[in-house]
């Protein structure tokens, strides 16, 4: 098993890259362009901290509602977040630990080479 064709993933898993598929690679693509979009990544940030509503997570972010509504109808999609309903309100929260560690390992590079300048 070679480190050029092997990705470890949290949690003793394991990947072998070379085996992805077309498909695969596809959505692997999208989940990062949706990524790109710095109000979507605010709010997956936000999301990190914990459970929120819709309406907390646009007023702690200065978003309208309707925007932060459709930008996690998007991230849902791609399964990055996940929305729990208690009563009348849906709370929205990361889905896995697999999407933090992507999202900390990233900030961490960021804020590394901040260091090195």
């Amino acid at each position: 098993m070679s480190s050029n064709k092997r990705g470890d993933a949290t949690h003793g898993e394991s990947v072998d890259l070379a085996s992805l598929s077309q498909n695969d690679v596809t959505i692997l693509a999208e989940t990062f362009r949706l990524l790109g979009d710095p109000s979507r990544l605010r709010i997956m940030l936000r999301c990190m901290q914990g459970s929120s509503p819709v309406g907390d997570i646009a007023e702690s972010l200065e978003l309208s509602q309707s925007l932060v509504s459709h930008h996690l109808r998007l991230l849902r999609g791609a399964r990055l977040v996940k929305g729990v309903r208690h009563a009348k309100h849906i709370f929205y929260e990361v889905d896995d630990s697999h999407v933090s560690q992507v999202l900390l390992d990233m900030a961490s590079h960021i804020v590394e080479d901040r260091g090195e300048e």
